[in-house]
């Protein structure tokens, strides 16, 4: 099966990996906010994680149905709108301690490569920027599908996932417990689930 759950003609698959029938998915899509979840987890006081996302945020996307590798991501999140169902803990993470949101109020993403890797897996490299600090990002991908919703619109789906060391950003603030470890993990799980709509 090719990544959009179509039968793959074998010299195709051994070629790319792509379906001969996605080009119809060619084009260029953008987020649906009330579907898409742009999330993370930490791990806290060693023991439990903390789960959060952030609210506000826009991205495109290109998808080139024939060569995936030609396929581009651009997002852009508000850092103000990070949401951990606990507002003490929020509003220490926009403060000078963590996101500094004052000073930089917005987190990016801008990929730089992508690539198919068989079955419905992708994964899109890209530069992500955080408190003016720039490093690579890579993203493993899975291909959900695409479908015509009752609006009449034409949407695919994504989940993906991520790993980051936070303090390659410069995100660096923590405290030690008694017990020994520190408060909170310098490794970040980056979660997401994407709906997007094609453009007419």
């Amino acid at each position: 099966m090719g990544i959009f759950g179509r039968k793959t003609d074998t010299d195709t698959a051994a070629a790319t990996g792509v379906s001969p029938g996605l080009a119809e998915l060619t084009g260029d899509y953008t987020l649906d906010p009330a579907h898409t979840t742009i999330g993370f987890v930490a791990r806290h006081a060693m023991v439990t994680n903390v789960k959060g996302s952030f609210q506000t945020f826009e991205g495109t996307l290109h998808l080139d149905g024939s060569d995936p590798s030609k396929s581009t991501a651009s997002i852009d999140v508000t850092m103000d709108s990070i949401d951990t169902g606990n507002s003490d803990r929020d509003g220490h993470l926009k403060s000078a301690d963590f996101f500094k949101t004052d000073e930089f109020p917005t987190m990016t993403f801008r990929s730089t490569e992508a690539e198919a890797l068989g079955g419905d897996d992708y994964r899109i490299t890209g530069d992500l920027s955080i408190l003016g600090v720039t490093k690579p990002l890579t993203i493993d991908l899975e291909f959900n599908g695409a479908a015509k919703d009752p609006f009449g619109n034409e949407r695919v789906g994504f989940e993906g996932k991520a790993e980051i060391l936070r303090s390659a950003w410069g995100l660096t603030w923590n405290a030690a417990l008694e017990t020994g470890g520190v408060l909170v993990s310098d490794k970040i799980k980056l979660v997401f689930d994407v709906s997007a709509v094609k453009k007419a």
